[in-house]
């Protein structure tokens, strides 16, 4: 079992910064990769960005990119989303999750098994 709590949340206006963080235990972090996924009400879950074991693979979703980077200290056992120039769109409830598949790294929910219980991202216009 993998535990995942994030943190990080809140409310910002429009353009402004957060950054989100993941903290594991019960298993060895690096042996997963981690990604962030996000969801609004009435929708799926959307992927956001992951990040492979040793952080030198990521992959980003298109309405992202460039504006958000992912990281991950396999000391700390902590993931990281760094949210930049945020926008009213990017509001919504920020999940991370964990999975061990070897390979390209995954941007399908189902792919992941350890979920954490999200942390709520405002952004203001």
């Amino acid at each position: 079992q993998v535990q995942l709590v994030e943190s990080g949340g809140g409310l910002v206006q429009a353009g402004g910064s957060l950054r989100l963080s993941c903290a594991a235990s019960g298993r060895t972090f690096s042996n997963y990769n981690m990604a962030w996924f996000r969801q609004t009400p009435g929708k799926e879950r959307e992927f956001v960005a992951a990040i492979s074991r040793t952080g030198t693979s990521t992959n980003y979703a298109a309405s992202v990119k460039g504006r958000f980077t992912i990281s991950r200290d396999n000391v700390k056992n902590t993931v990281y989303l760094q949210m930049n120039s945020l926008k009213p769109e990017d509001t919504a409830v920020y999940y991370c999750a964990a999975e061990r598949s070897w390979g390209q790294i995954r941007a399908n929910p189902s792919a992941y098994v350890y979920w954490g219980q999200g942390t709520q991202a405002s952004v203001s216009s």
